[in-house]
């Protein structure tokens, strides 16, 4: 006798450009329904492209968040893997890269550096977790944040602000969604995320810099984890790139 076929399981992964266009293809390829959010045309037209369905929407905003989730339930039945790859800064971030030493950073440069990535992490964890609580059964939820997630460095204490806000907000998440069946992940890139172009060639930027192909693979394997062995927080870093315990 035959098995039937598995239903194929669905994703939303919002930032579709670099990392999260990678998770994208990676996805179809193992069988998955897609979709890609993001708020540029071209980014929308390289989603559609790769094969997904394109929605427009703005991963700061709750109501956005929700309404995007509810596009993609109606359109592939349900959704069972949401990542969050989006750039959690937006527009132009204010003063010296990692906001500067703390001495001389002002109150625009802790909005943009610290605020900014917190605030996008809520309205995207807080809109998700409603939306899979409804839906009912087991679902996956990545967030994904930088390795200033795990320590602050001279001059970048904003940056790190904002990143342990992520990872608070992520653990809390997680703490909450588990005794209902869902799985909520943090993925640290530890590291700079090298553009998908440059990954699809021989050549690269940087032996140093993280390959978007082989994170997306990181995120089918939260994704992929069952409900006895679940991942909260995964890192990953290139071996060229100075790791520290």
């Amino acid at each position: 006798m035959t098995a039937e076929p598995q239903e194929s399981r669905s994703a939303l992964v919002f930032g579709a450009r670099n990392l999260g266009k990678a998770v994208i293809e990676d996805l179809i390829s193992a069988g998955w329904k897609v979709a890609g959010v993001a708020r540029s045309q071209s980014t929308l037209e390289g989603v559609r492209e790769a094969g997904a369905l394109s929605v427009e929407a703005d991963v700061t905003d709750a109501e956005s968040v929700r309404d995007a989730l509810r596009a993609v339930a109606g359109a592939h039945g349900r959704v069972d893997l949401v990542l969050n790859a989006a750039s959690a800064y937006g527009g132009t971030r204010s003063g010296p890269f990692g906001g500067g030493p703390i001495d001389k950073a002002d109150i625009d440069g802790f909005d943009s550096w610290a605020v900014a990535p917190a605030r996008s992490a809520f309205s995207f964890l807080s809109a998700t977790s409603g939306f899979c609580l409804e839906q009912g059964g087991p679902a996956t939820i990545i967030q994904v944040t930088g390795g200033s997630s795990r320590r602050a460095m001279a001059g970048r204490g904003l940056w790190a602000a904002g990143a342990f806000g992520v990872r608070a907000i992520t653990q809390a998440s997680a703490l909450e969604l588990r005794e209902h069946g869902i799985h909520v992940a943090l993925l640290i890139v530890d590291a700079g995320i090298q553009p998908l172009a440059a990954s699809k060639s021989s050549e690269s930027n940087s032996e140093a810099s993280a390959d978007p192909r082989q994170i997306a693979t990181a995120v089918r394997f939260l994704a992929d984890q069952g409900a006895r062995a679940a991942t909260h927080e995964l890192q990953v870093t290139p071996l060229a790139e100075t790791w520290l315990p």
